[in-house]
């Protein structure tokens, strides 16, 4: 399985940081934050990884690298030329890279989640998403989560099936819509978090976990 970790993102709330580093860049604990989801992915198993890239994608290149020093094969999907295609069109524009079923990341959320690369999705199902519990900027969370009879917040990690996005035409698409709709057909499996995550969305809570990293 081959996982990929979206860092096409523009990054706006976190400006001026992002004006001259793209968001993936920006360090948490004293490393970039993309640096984080490599080790780990690593150390689950993980020696292929896609990351699309878009606005200030060189600076990643250049950073990066193509893997080597890291441990990994990194390969890329290049939305530059587009100016970033949201989730899932940057996702369907890799898929490609990604074969039959394949993890998925969002590059701007710091979690000590150990993800599984022998992970299978049940017959039938496109996707599993896992779940947390609703941070204080997003208090109505996203799905409603049945065995606990209440909703909570997509954690931007995700298992998927290239079938979800077969049909899927290239462009600018949001994630959001496919999800609801594999769900409203009982194609969607959930995983419910309770360990350590966060979504580095702004200058706040990127200061918020790096204050917590050090004490």
């Amino acid at each position: 399985m081959r996982a990929m970790i979206l860092s096409a993102g523009e990054g706006r709330r976190m400006r001026p940081l992002t004006e001259t580093t793209p968001k993936p860049l920006l360090r948490v604990g004293g490393k970039p934050l993309i640096e984080w989801h490599i080790d780990r992915l690593r150390g689950a198993g993980f020696r292929e990884i896609v990351i699309n890239i878009a606005y200030l994608g060189h600076k990643i290149v250049n950073y990066l690298g193509d893997g080597s020093r890291f441990g990994v094969d990194i390969i890329y999907s290049d939305e530059q030329s587009e100016g970033g295609l949201e989730t899932a069109g940057g996702i369907v524009k890799a898929l490609p890279l990604l074969g039959d079923s394949f993890l998925v990341v969002n590059g701007d959320i710091w979690t000590d989640y150990i993800f599984d690369i022998d992970f299978q999705l049940r017959e039938d199902m496109l996707a599993k998403i896992i779940l947390v519990d609703n941070p204080p900027h997003n208090p109505d969370g996203d799905f409603m989560f049945q065995k606990l009879n209440r909703r909570l917040t997509f954690a931007g990690v995700g298992y998927y099936s290239s079938e979800m996005f077969k049909n899927i035409e290239y462009g600018k698409r949001r994630l959001a819509p496919l999800l609801f709709k594999a769900q409203d057909e009982c194609r969607l499996e959930m995983e419910y978090f309770q360990g350590e995550w966060f979504d580095i969305g702004t200058v706040e809570r990127l200061n918020s976990i790096n204050s917590l990293i050090e004490n």
